[in-house]
């Protein structure tokens, strides 16, 4: 392989490792956040705290989404780029092509990675309001 392919492949490897990380703080972001909403909620017992954890989650939730569906294009790219008989030209980061299958956005949006990480806690906020409104 030559070292303008190695130098290729590298470039591609980090912007991949790029997305992972901002995932992975854009999650552990959203836990903070919305515990931090929780103990308000628990200091002034303000019912609207509770539901005002939803935005975060939401937002979240798109974001987290919007960084995953990008590493699984680059993922793509990587992969065709990989191959001896690629089409790839050398330094070619263009991932417009990848709209399919795993790359789309609203089958990244119910991944298995993701929507637990934002629905549970989503179930939870709401669960925790209906409980507080109506039962208790």
């Amino acid at each position: 392989m030559s070292d303008e392919k190695l130098k290729h492949l590298e470039f591609i490897q980090n912007i991949i490792t790029r997305m992972n990380t901002n995932s992975f703080h854009l999650k552990g972001l959203c836990i903070t956040i919305v515990s931090a909403l929780l103990a308000i909620y628990c200091a002034e017992k303000n019912i609207l705290i509770i539901l005002s954890a939803l935005f975060p989650l939401t937002v979240f939730w798109f974001l987290d989404t919007y960084y995953l569906m990008l590493e699984r294009k680059f993922r793509s790219l990587y992969n065709d780029a990989i191959q001896k008989k690629s089409s790839i030209k050398e330094f070619n980061m263009n991932i417009q092509n990848y709209t399919k299958g795993n790359c789309n956005y609203w089958n990244t949006f119910f991944s298995r990675t993701i929507y637990p990480v934002y629905l549970l806690p989503s179930l939870l906020v709401i669960s925790t309001y209906v409980y507080i409104t109506y039962i208790a």
